[in-house]
């Protein structure tokens, strides 16, 4: 395996640093995916009983779902500038600590028949603590791969980041999906919490292997360019605003890549545990889809990434939006049969062969939209503006729909509108990335 230069000059190997960065993005985002996770199945009766109609509460709960997706720009800001101006490791390091304390809490915060409105209230801020936090995490992970990494494998290389963060996902499944084989009383009473209050050991994990994280090879080469005066970086403006500046088209497209991307997977991933349980799927049938699909999407992600390097970023970004269109009607009459090998298989369709399409090749994709100076912002915010209007109402829309028209249907067409939307972005990406 092929080595890098950390910023301290010492040799790293390149599998080590790929390794380190998937380990640390799954244990991140498991704590940020165990929301949607409980917003589907249990927060709605919890933290917001809300009438009779078991859909209007948990409306509410995906309500404070997209407060979380509100938030993410702003920590796209934040961290993107300290990614920028301090290192991309520093700036991981805090999205970490500010993601587990948060998650940590939810799983103490008592509920509304406890302590009544305060209990929403309480939920909704550590959610937006968790919503800054995962603005400034995923541009930080992923280019702490992509500058490490040779050009003509970038792809590949950056999908694993990718991984990670489907790992994280799978991660909060399990546990999920663990306790809820305790008894339906205890699983509300207590049950719930522990997936939340085990992230504490997963955050003292995941802070050592991050601590452990060399800078990346491109901002050191950047950084040791502006102190011998062969670069001098601009200093008068941020970071984010010379990102809008000087890549207007990078951040357009940025925007639009994440629209299908994340409004799909968050309509795959945390609408459809709602709509089983609408339906009446076994709550254990939709995660086991989900595990087995996200599973199986691991190896495809890092394929897709590695199909990049060789025929471009953008024809396999299109498998995946085009694939999002021929999937958005099969998916809802799968779950719908009720049976358990055809609701496996939607997943599968879903996750394994459109998503991961979209997300291997992501990493790559922003990576090369933008100069090394203002990447972490440019990327951050590009990607996480988008992820409030494709992501954050995703599983909202989708759930009013179901309950204005009792029907999946309208959600299909949501689909398609997302994926229309995200084609249109990569057709206009032409000639910016590799193979383009």
């Amino acid at each position: 395996m092929s080595t890098v230069v950390a910023g301290s000059g010492q040799p790293v190997s390149l599998r080590k640093i790929v390794a380190a960065s998937v380990a640390g993005n799954a244990l991140e985002w498991y704590d940020f995916f165990l929301y949607g996770t409980a917003a589907a199945l249990v927060f709605g009766q919890l933290f917001f009983p809300v009438g009779t109609d078991p859909l209007t509460g948990t409306l509410a709960a995906f309500a404070g779902f997209a407060v979380g997706f509100i938030a993410r720009p702003f920590g796209a800001v934040i961290f993107g500038h300290i990614g920028d101006r301090i290192g991309r490791r520093t700036a991981l390091v805090a999205t970490l600590f500010i993601m587990g304390a948060s998650t940590f809490l939810i799983g103490l915060l008592p509920t509304y028949a406890t302590i009544g409105i305060w209990a929403p209230i309480g939920l909704v801020l550590l959610r937006l603590l968790q919503g800054m936090a995962a603005g400034g995490e995923w541009g930080g992970g992923v280019l702490i791969i992509s500058e490490n990494a040779p050009p003509n494998r970038r792809g590949f290389y950056a999908a694993w980041s990718q991984a990670g963060v489907a790992g994280g996902f799978v991660l909060s499944a399990a546990a999920f999906l663990a306790v809820q084989q305790l008894p339906p009383e205890d699983f509300l009473a207590w049950g719930w919490r522990l997936p939340f209050l085990g992230s504490v050991v997963l955050f003292g994990v995941g802070a050592y292997i991050r601590h452990k994280l060399p800078e990346t090879e491109d901002f050191s080469k950047a950084e040791k360019a502006g102190k011998s005066g062969t670069h001098v970086p601009k200093k008068a403006e941020m970071p984010w605003l010379r990102a809008f500046k000087e890549h207007p088209r990078g951040m357009l497209v940025g925007m639009g890549l994440r629209i299908a991307e994340s409004g799909g997977s968050y309509i795959f991933l945390a609408f459809s545990l709602a709509y089983g349980k609408y339906i009446g799927v076994s709550n254990t049938v939709m995660l086991a889809g989900v595990m087995i699909s996200m599973t199986l999407a691991l190896p495809a992600m890092i394929a897709y990434g590695a199909l990049s390097d060789r025929i471009g970023r953008r024809p396999v970004y299109l498998m995946g939006t085009i694939g999002l269109m021929i999937v958005a009607f099969p998916f809802f009459w799968m779950i719908a049969t009720k049976d358990t090998t055809l609701v496996i298989l939607a997943f599968v369709l879903a996750n394994t062969l459109c998503h991961a399409a979209m997300i291997g090749t992501q990493p790559s994709f922003y990576t090369e939209l933008f100069s090394t100076d203002v990447r972490y912002s440019g990327i951050s915010i590009g990607r996480e503006i988008a992820s409030v209007v494709g992501g954050g109402f995703a599983p909202f829309i989708a759930t009013a729909l179901l309950s204005r028209y009792q029907a999946a249907w309208p959600v299909s067409l949501y689909l398609i509108f997302l994926a229309a939307v995200t084609t249109a972005a990569v057709l206009y990406s032409r000639g910016m990335t590799r193979n383009t």
